[in-house]
């Protein structure tokens, strides 16, 4: 993972409103954007605009329907990112 992913990712995490939606996209084999407006107390675009921060960090992956929005969990950049983390942070013994 490049500089720029992981730090769009790290920022993505880090807003608790974005982390709330990941998690409940990642319950989900694919949730609408519609279920997300409607279990969230903010507007639609507010919902949207938090969407495409986490589809720009490459966290989930959209696809659209029509007029709909649907998303996914893209888990390998999660692994990704974990991985990064822990090499950073030098958590991941050495081999050897």
């Amino acid at each position: 993972m490049d500089q720029e992913q992981f730090t769009r990712v790290a920022k993505a995490l880090a807003d608790p409103r974005r982390f709330e939606l990941l998690e409940m996209i990642a319950g989900c084999d694919e949730l609408p954007c519609k279920r997300m407006v409607e279990t969230f107390p903010v507007s639609q675009a507010t919902i949207s605009h938090h969407l495409k921060e986490l589809t720009n960090a490459g966290l989930i992956e959209p696809r659209r329907e029509g007029q709909h929005g649907h998303y996914r969990l893209r888990p390998g950049v999660l692994e990704a990112y974990r991985a990064e983390l822990d090499r950073r942070l030098k958590l991941t013994a050495p081999v050897g």
